[in-house]
C-alpha cells in the first residue's frame, strides 16, 4: 500500500534526523567554546532558532502551507541542512564567528518552523489515506521516535565525543536532515484547492474549544518544565552529586514515556480527550511536587517515570482533538500553533526559571512548579466539563 510507504519514510526520516540531532547536540557547544573561546556563544545557535519558530504565526501563515508535498518538504530540509553544515565548515576553515552562529540559527530556525508541522500534518494526511484512526496513529509514533532520540541519543553522543568526534557528529547530523528529506520525496501532494483562503491559527481555533484547552494544560507544562530539568541540575550540584539527579530523572521520564508510547493509543480512544489532557499534565505536576518532598536519585527517577507516561497520553490526547476535527489547510494551522504554544512556553520558562530557583531554591520551584501545572490543568478541566453540561442542557431543551 502506498500510504503505508509513504508513512515509513516520513518516519524514518524524521526519527533518523531527530535522532542524529540528539547526538549532535553534544558536540555542537564544544565546537563553538573550542573555536571560538566565547562560554556566552555556545548557545547562540539554539537561541537563535528559537525566534523564527516563535515569530512563525506572523511571517509563516502561507509559508507553511506551502510545504504540503515531500520534495517540498525536501527542499526545506536542504536550507536547514546548509544551516547546520555552515558551523563545522567555518569551524574546519577557522572562520566561526558569532554573526554566523546567529545566521546559522535563524536559517535553521525558519526550516524547524515549517518543517515540524509540515512533517506532521503530512504524516496525518497519509494516515488518512491509510485508514481510519492512522492519523494519530502515526503522530503517536512520531513522538515515540523522538523520545527514543531523547533517551538514547545524548548518551551516544557523549561516547562519539569521548573518541575524539566534534566536528564530524556535526556533518552527520546535516548529511542525516538531507537524507530526510530525500526519503519524504516519495510523498504526494496534499494541495489545497483554488480560491481557498490560508487559515490563521487564531481561525482554525474557531469552532475547536477543546484544542485551546488542550493547549492551555499543554503550554503550562513546558513553561514549568524548567524546574524539572535546571532545577534537577542545581540539586545535584548543591548537593554534590553533580548531573546525578538530572540523570536519573530524564532516564526515568525517557523510559516512562516509551511505555506511555505502547498504552496511550488504547487509553486516548476510550477516553475524552480533553479531559484525558487535562489528568496528564494533573499528574505529571504531582510527580514534581513529589520530586521536591522527596528529593533522593530514586524517588526522583520513579516519579519522572510516572510523568513521562502521562505526558505521552496527554500529547496524544491533543493529537486527538487535532486529527479528528481537521484536516488540510486548517489541519498544518493547527500543528503550526502547537508548534508555536509548545516553543515559546519552553523558552518562557527557561528565561524565568534560573532567576525562580536561584530566589526559592530548587526543591520548592519543583513543589510550586507542580502545583501551578496540576492546578492549571485541574481547572481546565472544570472548564471544560461545564461547558459540556451547559451545551447538554441547551441540547435537551431543544429537544
Amino acid at each position: 500500500m502506498k500510504a503505508r510507504s509513504e508513512a515509513l519514510a516520513l518516519l524514518a526520516g524524521g526519527g533518523t534526523a531527530d535522532f542524529a540531532f540528539r547526538i549532535s547536540q553534544v558536540a555542537l557547544p564544544l565546537v563553538i567554546l573550542r573555536e571560538t573561546g566565547s562560554v556566552a556563544a555556545t548557545g547562540l545557535v539554539a537561541g537563535a532558532a528559537g525566534v523564527p519558530v516563535l515569530l512563525s504565526p506572523w511571517w509563516a501563515r502561507r509559508a507553511r502551507q506551502w510545504v504540503d508535498s515531500g520534495p517540498r518538504l525536501a527542499g526545506v530540509a536542504l536550507v536547514s541542512a546548509i544551516a547546520l553544515a555552515s558551523v563545522p565548515a567555518a569551524a574546519g576553515l577557522g572562520i566561526l564567528s558569532p554573526e554566523l552562529l546567529i545566521m546559522s540559527g535563524l536559517l535553521l530556525g525558519c526550516g524547524d518552523a515549517l518543517s515540524n508541522p509540515g512533517r506532521s500534518a503530512l504524516l496525518a494526511d497519509t494516515g488518512d489515506r491509510w485508514g481510519a484512526g492512522r492519523a494519530v496513529q502515526l503522530l503517536t509514533w512520531q513522538d515515540g521516535l523522538r523520545r527514543v532520540g531523547m533517551l538514547i541519543g545524548p548518551s551516544v553522543g557523549a561516547l562519539a565525543v569521548s573518541t575524539g568526534l566534534t566536528s564530524g557528529l556535526l556533518w552527520v547530523e546535516a548529511a542525516t536532515v538531507a537524507g530526510a528529506g530525500l526519503l519524504a520525496c516519495s510523498v504526494r501532494a496534499e494541495h489545497a484547492p483554488e480560491g481557498v483562503v490560508t487559515p490563521s491559527i487564531r481561525g482554525s481555533l474557531r469552532g475547536r474549544p477543546e484544542v485551546a484547552y488542550g493547549w492551555v494544560v499543554r503550554g503550562t507544562g513546558c513553561v514549568t518544565w524548567f524546574a524539572f530539568t535546571l532545577g534537577l541540575s542545581v540539586l545535584g550540584e548543591e548537593r554534590g552529586q553533580p548531573g546525578i539527579y538530572l540523570a536519573a530523572g530524564m532516564t526515568g521520564y525517557g523510559v516512562g514515556s516509551l511505555v506511555g508510547t505502547a498504552v496511550s493509543l488504547a487509553v486516548v480512544r476510550r477516553t475524552r480527550p480533553v479531559v484525558t489532557a487535562s489528568m496528564a499534565w494533573a499528574w505529571s505536576g504531582l510527580c514534581w511536587v513529589g520530586m521536591g518532598v522527596w528529593t533522593t536519585p530514586p524517588v526522583v527517577a520513579v516519579m519522572g517515570a510516572l510523568s513521562g507516561v502521562t505526558v505521552v497520553i496527554g500529547i496524544a490526547a491533543i493529537s486527538v482533538l487535532i486529527t479528528r476535527s481537521s484536516a488540510g489547510a486548517e489541519r498544518r494551522a493547527l500543528l503550526s500553533g502547537q508548534s508555536v504554544v509548545v516553543n515559546a512556553g519552553s523558552a518562557a520558562g527557561m528565561l524565568v526559571g534560573g532567576p525562580i530557583i536561584g530566589a526559592v531554591g530548587a526543591e520548592l520551584a519543583l513543589i510550586g512548579a507542580g502545583l501551578v501545572t496540576a492546578a492549571v490543568a485541574m481547572l481546565v478541566l472544570v472548564r471544560c466539563q461545564t461547558a459540556t453540561h451547559a451545551r447538554d442542557h441547551d441540547l435537551g431543551r431543544a429537544a
